[in-house]
């Protein structure tokens, strides 16, 4: 067995706290999307291109958290599913290029007013000045390089 003096307790360990964390904002989205059948790769890849337009599909697996392979084999699916069209770059024939469809479209609508509520039920419990803190202390913490 390790030595327990070796590390921090799990409840101060900043991955597992992350997870907690993610777990707790994930429960009611997880139960928003189940009443589509959409996965929350599916959405954050909705959401990315909602907001972007077209997009090369190295940036969207980077904006939405994915690896690459993944998004690769996630786009065959949204694709049949008639969430996402592809198309190959005009500029360089080698890059595809995702478009959200409408009726990608029409399900981020859907879903906007209760995604919305979710929000807004977590700054009224959290407090919306240290949801903010919360955004800009993650995204400080993101921007580090541990490798140094």
């Amino acid at each position: 067995m390790t030595d327990p003096a070796q590390f921090r307790r799990t409840d101060r360990s900043l991955p597992i706290a992350l997870l907690r964390a993610r777990e707790t904002v994930m429960g009611p989205i997880r139960e928003m999307l189940a009443q589509s059948g959409i996965s929350e790769q599916k959405w954050r890849v909705l959401r990315v291109l909602d907001e972007r337009g077209p997009t090369e599909q190295k940036v969207i697996a980077d904006e939405a958290c994915l690896l690459l392979p993944s998004l690769t084999r996630m786009m065959q699916a949204m694709e049949a599913e008639g969430l996402v069209s592809r198309a190959a770059s005009e500029e360089d024939r080698r890059r595809t290029i995702v478009t959200i469809t409408d009726a990608g479209r029409a399900l981020i609508a859907q879903h906007a007013a209760e995604s919305n509520a979710i929000l807004a039920r977590l700054e009224t419990r959290y407090g919306a000045r240290r949801l903010d803190q919360l955004f800009q202390l993650l995204d400080d913490l993101r921007h580090l390089d541990l490798d140094q």
